[in-house]
């Protein structure tokens, strides 16, 4: 129970007294002081002006005055500045928390409260490696639902695989017709990235295809193109194209057109038919083409898992594109009956969301076959069936605010009992210095690639500091791991999930800056003190506290609060920038103040339980981050 839990009965209880007015704990707003102030806590006292009818100055002084002569042990003294009542919590509040709290190794923890929370994240697809967008997501995913175990949540990690479609049989065909039966073991490439480069292969083939076509079909030639419909197409669209290109002022229109064209030419190279006829045979469950599926499916597997133990995420279950694809469709005939779709004279089904603010929306093509939105609405199901959730968090970036909107209006529409909880977690991407990142050029940086480099940097930072001469080769490649991973998850948490942001290697990692490693560095620095003397079991001796020590303990006592707020908002960047304000006002403590050089033995035993408060709470706070904290660097 944090101070402001405790101080907003008595607040309510002193207008109550006062004024013979009844108030809401609610109603209260209580702020830490600002620093330029004096007081721990600040309660504004605006709202209670018009139902007073008291300035803001009386009003503060009487509730002020009435707190510190009440409760004096509490209530050190007050002040009110304009709007504001400003209260001196006493120290005799902050070595109490001190004392039941130091030895806590795991602050913050709260009691089941009997809610099941689903965090879906990761959802890769099976194509490709995993690169640095998804390890944005998987550390949002992953630490988000940490932060719900901690505050008392069941929670079950699942991912969504993306195991089928177009872009699964581009490096199925890659491979088949480019790799002259090469293999991961044969070639000691990691099996993902090896899938991967096919992938990139095949597309770079249909790319250098598709430009040939191209030039055929300006030239007038449509002869690579098959069926009449589309040669037709082809031929109104150059003779438009070569049109617009003598008019002025038709740039835009003629960019519009030549585009048009290229995705002809794209569709009808050859290799985007061979792609093509494999998805046909896939869904037509071809032997063949089932089995290299199964194989090639199986290398992207091993080669995530391998990547999934290293960065630390982990699921409770996997769902598979290819057996959820067919689900929802049972509920499109309900929701038919129900009047929430309508079929149209093409056969096709939709829903029409204008009156919600949206548009009409395809859940049904007129040849039957389903869509993403048909297919979430299965699987929101089969999760609900699986583990009777109280929420559902989608971890999915902010591209899909759209389709998660119009998922959960189908299912609140088709009065599915939770609807209600099915929340989209949305989070902006990650962009390199020069851009965006895009598979299919290849320019994407890979999580494997990013996680190697940031471990050579922090290899060359260590040395270039020179304090692990007495670690062995054992220890240094673990603090190595430990600080290439802080560095990264850090950086990409830190930042608020809903915006976008710009990956700088170099200065995740800095020693000394606002980054994993300047924790990291805070606590094998504060075990290092507690290595060579813990503080004393028994009473403490002091009573007083010097204002650094007692900016830390505060700081410190709003940790359960913080987790309460990240979870709220289910933003660990709250978590990240709350530790590291914890690492800087203890680094800025042991800078005025000794610890076991201290001025007195009572000081002595404060300061050494104040170290070791802070250690557990910067341990805990970045294993909620996915971060280890090393014991000594």
């Amino acid at each position: 129970m944090g101070v402001t839990t405790t101080i907003k009965p008595l607040i309510t209880a002193a207008l109550k007294d006062v004024y013979g007015q009844d108030f809401a704990e609610k109603d209260l707003t209580i702020n830490t002081t600002k620093p330029e102030f004096e007081g721990d806590y600040t309660l504004v006292l605006f709202s209670f002006v018009k139902q007073l009818r008291q300035s803001p100055e009386q009003i503060g002084q009487a509730i002020g005055q009435h707190l510190a002569t009440t409760h004096p042990a509490l209530f050190q003294g007050f002040n009110v500045i304009k709007g504001f009542l400003n209260l001196v919590i006493a120290d005799a509040y902050w070595l109490g928390y001190l004392d039941t709290s130091y030895q806590d190794k795991n602050p913050g923890h709260q009691p089941s409260n009997g809610r099941k929370v689903i965090v879906e994240y990761s959802s890769p697809n099976t194509n490709k490696p995993l690169h640095l967008g998804h390890l944005r997501n998987n550390f949002l995913g992953w630490s988000v639902a940490e932060i719900l175990k901690q505050t008392g949540h069941e929670v079950f990690k699942t991912a969504i695989l993306n195991d089928r479609g177009i872009h699964i049989c581009k490096s199925m065909a890659g491979w088949k017709y480019l790799s002259d039966g090469a293999t991961p073991e044969s070639t000691g490439i990691k099996p993902d990235h090896f899938v991967g480069d096919y992938y990139v292969k095949a597309e770079n083939t249909i790319k250098a295809q598709a430009a040939e076509l191209l030039k055929a079909l300006l030239a007038g030639d449509t002869s690579g193109i098959e069926a009449e419909a589309d040669k037709a197409e082809a031929a109104r669209l150059t003779g438009i194209y070569h049109q617009l290109q003598g008019e002025e002022g038709k740039e835009k229109e003629a960019d519009k057109t030549l585009d048009q064209l290229k995705e002809l030419a794209r569709k009808h190279s050859p290799f985007m038919k061979i792609t093509q006829q494999m998805l046909i045979d896939w869904e037509n469950g071809d032997p063949e083409v089932r089995a290299l599926w199964f194989k090639m499916n199986n290398w992207v597997y091993e080669g995530f898992a391998e990547t999934y133990k290293v960065i630390g995420s982990d699921f409770d279950k996997n769902y598979f594109e290819s057996e959820t694809y067919l689900l929802g469709k049972e509920f499109v005939e309900d929701g038919l009956k129900k009047g929430v779709f309508y079929r149209k004279p093409d056969g096709s089904v939709w829903i029409d969301l204008t009156a919600d603010g949206l548009d009409e929306k395809l859940v049904l093509r007129k040849d039957g076959t389903s869509v993403y939105i048909t297919q979430d609405i299965g699987l929101a199901d089969k999760k609900y069936e699986d583990f009777h959730y109280d929420q559902s968090l989608y971890v999915i970036a902010d591209e899909q605010i759209y389709h998660m909107k119009v998922l959960q209006l189908i299912l609140q529409k088709l009065e599915k009992p939770y609807a209600d909880g099915v929340l989209h977690l949305s989070y902006g991407m990650v962009e390199l210095p020069d851009g965006r990142m895009k598979t299919r050029e290849g320019n994407v940086v890979d999580a494997d690639d990013i996680i190697a480099e940031l471990k050579n940097v922090a290899k060359a930072k260590t040395e270039e500091l020179g304090k692990v001469q007495d670690f062995n080769p054992g220890e240094l490649n673990e603090l190595y791991d430990t600080l290439a991973l802080g560095a990264l998850k850090f950086f990409l948490l830190r930042v608020d999930p809903k915006k976008r942001m710009i990956f700088n290697p170099e200065e995740s990692i800095d020693f000394h800056g606002f980054t994993g490693p300047f924790i990291q560095y805070t606590h094998a620095r504060i075990r290092s003190i507690l290595r060579k003397e813990e503080p004393a079991a028994g009473p403490r001796m002091e009573e007083t506290l010097l204002p650094k020590e007692k900016e830390l303990i505060v700081l410190l006592e709003q940790y359960s609060h913080t987790l309460d707020q990240a979870r709220q908002e289910q933003s660990p960047s709250l978590i990240a920038n709350y530790v590291f304000l914890v690492a800087k006002t203890y680094n800025s403590f042991i800078a005025d103040h000794r610890v076991l050089k201290a001025e007195s033995e009572s000081k002595k035993q404060l300061r050494l339980r104040i170290s070791e408060l802070t250690g557990h709470t910067i341990a805990g706070a970045m294993g909620l981050l996915g971060i280890r904290v090393p014991e000594r660097m």
